[in-house]
This record gives C-alpha cells, structure tokens and sequence, in this order.
C-alpha cells in the first residue's frame, strides 16, 4: 500500500491519536510550569534552595529518557500517570533555570527604583521583576514543550498511548507507513510549537524594550 493510500484510509485514527500526544505533552508542560515557575522563584530568593533545586533538576535531566521511563515502572507502574510523571520531571530544567536566570538577569537599578516607591518583596516580584524576566521564562517553556512533544514518543513504551504507538509498531512490522504516520505529525506538532511560542517570546521581549528607559 502506498503511503498515500494509507494515509487516506487511517487518517481518522492518526489525527485521534496525534490529538492525545498533543494532549499528554501539554498535560505535562502544564504541571512542569506550575511546579517549576515557583521553584524557580524560591531559587531566586534563597541561595540554599537555588543550590538544592537546581542541582536536582539537572541530575534529573541527566538521566537518560528510555531509562527514567523505566524508572517508573516500579514506582508507579504503566499507564497515562507514570508517563506525565516522567515528562514532568524531564521538563522542569528548563523551565526552573530560565525562571532562575530571568529574575537573576534584571538590572539591579529597575528593583532599587521598585524599592523607592514603596514595593514590598512580593509586589516588587509580580508587578516588576516577573514581567521583565517573562521573555526568558517563554525561552526555557519553548525548550520544554518541544522536549515533551518528542519524549511522550516513548509514552507508548509503557502503554500511555500517542505516536509511538504508530512508529514501533512500524519498526516491529518493518512497515515504512506506520513510522511516517508516527513521526510526520510529532516532527508537525513540535515544530508549530516551536514557531507559536518563539514568535510569543519576540513579542514579550518587544514590549520589554518599550517599557525599559
């Protein structure tokens, strides 16, 4: 069968399971953001935690992804759960250290002009400090979503569905259609990402220019 062929006849079935990749990725970066935007500001704010969670979120990104997906099989089994877990973990380098570097990055003179007009620690952080360094905490969500696209890929080693399921079958059956129908719309979602989180990333960082002196 040609891959035009194929591509016709399972269309439906490619664009359901593409849709629950899509939805496992952004699951994850979603819960990657919500946990490391704030340890990434704790970071920020305390030497000994910076130390602490920075360190172990690059120990954690160190560890090869077929291996910390093996990791979860014994500690939280197969399945949909085990898998974002693993995606989570494996994302939240970027995400801490961009939020870690952007608030670290701000000109010094921007916080003592927010301290001289009466700002405590926390509006100065909400009001001044995260804005100016949201440029830089898009860069490092751009690098975990387009990460976790390509990771849930080995989703399917352990039963949570998505586009691997279609490429290791195809590499198993040795069918060339089966890898393509997998791999095409990952290599689509990941770069639609990339473009629609860069292109949101140059807007912060316009308007960031505007509003500096």
């Amino acid at each position: 069968m040609s891959l035009t062929d194929f591509l016709s006849s399972r269309w439906e079935d490619i664009l359901a399971v593409s849709w629950w990749h899509l939805r496992l990725s952004l699951m994850a970066v979603g819960l990657a953001l919500g946990i490391g935007l704030p340890l990434g500001i704790v970071s920020h704010m305390n030497r000994v935690a910076a130390a602490l969670v920075l360190n172990t979120v690059s120990v954690i990104y160190t560890v090869p992804t077929l291996a910390l997906f093996g990791l979860m099989i014994p500690l939280l089994g197969i399945g949909v759960i085990p898998a974002i877990v693993a995606v989570v973990l494996y994302s939240l380098l970027p995400v801490v250290q961009n939020t870690y570097t952007g608030l670290a990055n701000i000109d010094p003179n921007l916080r003592e002009v927010a301290i001289g007009m009466g700002m405590g620690r926390f509006t100065r952080l909400f009001r001044v400090e995260l804005p100016l360094a949201l440029p830089v905490i898009f860069a490092g969500l751009r690098v975990a979503v387009v990460n976790a696209i390509g990771m849930v890929t080995l989703a399917s080693l352990i039963a949570a569905g998505g586009l691997g399921d279609f490429i290791f079958r195809g590499i198993s059956i040795m069918s060339w259609n089966l890898v393509l129908a997998g791999s095409v719309p990952v290599l689509a979602m990941a770069l639609g990402a990339d473009y629609l989180l860069k292109r949101a990333e140059q807007r912060l960082s316009r308007s960031r220019e505007v509003a500096m002196p």
